[in-house]
């Protein structure tokens, strides 16, 4: 069967043989199909199909809500095209959460299995066949390193980058690499999509002859007004503030589900708590019991679990008696409700105008989380929320000032704010030799491309003309940031190989440990019982070891208040980095045999986690009564979380956190003398700024030289 047109996929669709199968449509498929025919996007299927037909590059802008992400690889799938024979089509998107659960839903659109035809592929997780799927949706992140595995991305006939209105690290850096491959493959085809977008600009970036612009088709979501409140002032505390807004909104507005945006797990959780508590305290009193009716309260965060994750599309609760106040649903949510998702039966959004951003300091070389505002475009976005059913309301908890006044248009690209270590990593895997002139959307600031390049020169993944080295081609085929992948490649030194994967595993997989607020006390102390002398490192291998011990006790892991699923994740994990581990010729080592040895192991593992992150060290100063890192200086702590014994004089650490007081968080004790053996480039006294620091490497470098004498005389 051909199908050429609007017309023909209709028919296609509306019979009873599925086009790819050859086998009768299922009943649920026909339901949904007529949730599918009242998107937006689907009325505008002739105009996508004369679009894409004639044209090389496609740029659509299409609301959240218009069916976009759903509907248009779809429609690609049903074209005849020569260039889709064989191929196959990828949908970038740039959260898990999103790559997954639009994957399951298209598969469903198309009564196919979802892994066969349609399938998905993110960090560690790859749910596709060989040979069998031909539509894959995928984190941007994944098919930037299958780029560099193969530089023409010779597999994909259509590339749509979805959602580049979010402007992640990897979405710039494809949108550049795929502006110059479709000059060399004409029979490429690139679909650019957004729900908001500066559409003249990327008109121009890709456009194939001077002067001409990108074509673009503009859909409008099904859309309802929505009606916009402020505050007269800042609230001091938004959690707050959101929680009394939802209470409120519960005893006073009529019917609708509720939207509440924060920044995070710990918030989402912490919200969702104490609305509940609320509710259970209102319906113990007669007085307000049988005025309200029941309210379910659900998180989503991209670390939640997917069976709890998918709550969210549940209907909402039914009255508690016949005839009785309706039920009402509230999802507390971070950014990703913003555009990823579209949850139904939404009514009325709270926004305190706030979300967690990525942000890198080159000049400290610390990447942290920070709660920031957000910009005018999302405040737009979470608004638009609310009008997908019916006229809602937003309210927004700062004053109209605010947002006309202090907010920015849009929210800067996320090249502008990252540490770009991996980047350049990855750009010079793929040839990229002039890093400055690379044709970039918005090129980053000068110096945090020079940071990168220092990090790089000095874990010698790139040489002093900043050429990729052997080293380097290996530290490229891990899906982990170049200091990790430093650690599994220099681990055999040390005779720990075995266990610096799992803890990089462990350090690659959300937060393992749990930690309820009414049982904090219990969750600490179950934590003490498995950390280790020397620091949080040693503490994370020795609850894995504890987990794989106890694997077949379902109650082990709940009983000592860690996350099954994370430590089976990081299982997973662990896995697939052994398996590039032997693909590259890195031993699997371990030298620990008795309690003597255990000793000296957990000695080496400290020492390895220096060849990586021999830039994040910090060294206790009691006059400041804090800690400094080496070369900048920052004051900082330690995290209330780290299991370290007293103040060691120095720690490596992995995460800086900055909040009212910069933390660093998980840390390790080592020996300055280590500075010196295991990097020995960035720790070159002769180098090294006039400062304390200075002096303690000196007297550091002349007990290492006497050890160093004393071993060759023995």
């Amino acid at each position: 069967m051909s199908v050429t047109s609007a017309r023909d996929v209709r028919l296609s669709l509306d019979g009873d043989v599925n086009y790819f199968t050859g086998r009768p449509y299922s009943d649920r498929f026909k339901k949904i199909l007529a949730k599918r025919k009242e998107l937006a996007v689907y009325d505008r299927m002739a105009a996508f199909y004369e679009m894409f037909d004639r044209n090389q590059v496609c740029l659509y802008v299409g609301e959240t809500g218009s069916g976009k992400t759903t509907q248009i690889p779809q429609f690609v799938c049903y074209s005849d095209q020569p260039h889709l024979k064989g191929k196959m089509i990828a949908c970038t998107q740039p959260r898990r959460i999103a790559a997954t659960s639009v994957a399951k839903r298209v598969a469903d659109e198309m009564d196919l299995p979802l892994g066969k035809e349609v399938g998905y592929s993110i960090r560690f997780e790859d749910v596709t066949t060989p040979d069998c799927t031909f539509l894959k949706y995928m984190t941007d992140g994944m098919l930037l390193r299958e780029a560099m595995a193969d530089p023409t991305l010779s597999r994909y006939s259509t590339i749509i980058l979805d959602e580049v209105h979010e402007r992640t690290l990897a979405t710039d850096i494809l949108m550049a690499l795929l502006k110059q491959l479709i000059k060399q493959r004409a029979d490429l085809r690139l679909i650019i999509m957004s729900a908001t977008l500066d559409a003249r600009k990327f008109q121009t970036y890709f456009s194939l002859e001077e002067g001409a612009l990108v074509p673009l088709l503009k859909v409008p979501g099904r859309t309802h007004p929505v009606e916009v409140f402020y505050t007269e002032e800042g609230q001091e505390d938004y959690v707050e503030a959101a929680i009394r807004v939802v209470l409120t909104i519960h005893r006073s507005e009529r019917p609708g589900d509720i939207l509440v945006f924060l920044t995070g797990e710990e918030e989402i959780e912490d919200a969702c708590r104490k609305i509940h508590q609320e509710i259970e305290f209102l319906f113990s009193h007669k007085e307000t019991a049988s005025s309200i009716g029941p309210l379910t309260c659900l998180p989503l965060y991209s670390s939640l679990p997917p069976q709890q994750q998918q709550r969210i599309f549940d209907a909402a609760p039914e009255p508690r008696t016949h005839g009785g106040p309706p039920g009402r649903k509230v999802i507390v949510a971070t950014n990703i409700a913003e555009t990823s998702l579209t949850i139904d039966g939404i009514v009325y959004v709270v926004d305190p105008g706030f979300s967690k951003q990525k942000v890198y300091n080159p000049r400290i070389r610390v990447e942290s989380l920070i709660v920031t505002p957000i910009s005018q475009a999302s405040a737009r976005q979470r608004a638009g929320r609310a009008g997908r059913t019916r006229p809602g309301k937003c309210f927004r908890l700062y004053p109209e000032h605010v947002f006309t006044r202090e907010l920015e248009v849009q929210t800067p690209p996320e090249i502008l704010r990252s540490n770009l270590g991996n980047t350049v990593l990855e750009l010079a895997k793929l040839g990229v030799k002039d890093l400055v002139k690379f044709d970039y959307v918005d090129s980053p600031a000068p110096e945090t491309l020079m940071r990168a390049l220092e990090l790089l020169y000095y874990l010698e993944a790139l040489d002093s003309g900043f050429n990729l080295t052997p080293l380097g081609t290996v530290m490229a085929q891990f899906p982990l940031d170049p200091q990790f992948a430093t650690l599994l490649i220099e681990s055999p030194k040390f005779g720990c190989s075995n266990e610096v994967l799992t803890i990089v595993a462990m350090l690659s997989v959300p937060n393992v440990w749990m930690r309820p607020v009414h049982r904090q006390k219990e969750a600490d102390r179950a934590k003490w019982l498995l950390s280790l002398p020397g620091g949080d490192h040693l503490t994370l291998l020795n609850a894995y070891n504890q987990y794989r011990q106890n694997i077949n006790d379902n109650k082990w892991a709940w009983n000592n208040f860690l996350s099954k699923r994370n430590l089976a994740k990081a299982d997973n994990v662990r896995l697939q980095l052994q398996r590039i581990m032997e693909r590259n010729d890195i031993p699997l080592l371990t030298n620990f045999s008795d309690p003597e040895s255990e000793v000296q192991l957990h000695e080496n593992i400290r020492r390895t986690l220096l060849t990586g992150f021999f830039t994040q060290v910090a060294h206790w100063d009691p006059e400041k009564k804090a800690y400094l890192t080496v070369k900048d200086m920052q004051p900082v702590q330690l995290h209330p979380s780290c299991d370290l014994e007293g103040k060691p004089d120095f720690v490596v650490f992995n995460e800086f956190v900055l909040t009212t007081t910069p933390y660093i968080r998980t840390v390790s004790a080592v020996e300055p003398e280590w500075l010196l053996k295991e990097a020995p480039k960035f720790y070159d006294i002769s180098s090294w700024p006039e400062s304390p620091m200075r002096e303690v490497l000196k007297r550091a470098s002349k007990r290492l030289n006497r050890k160093t004498k004393q071993g060759a005389a023995a």
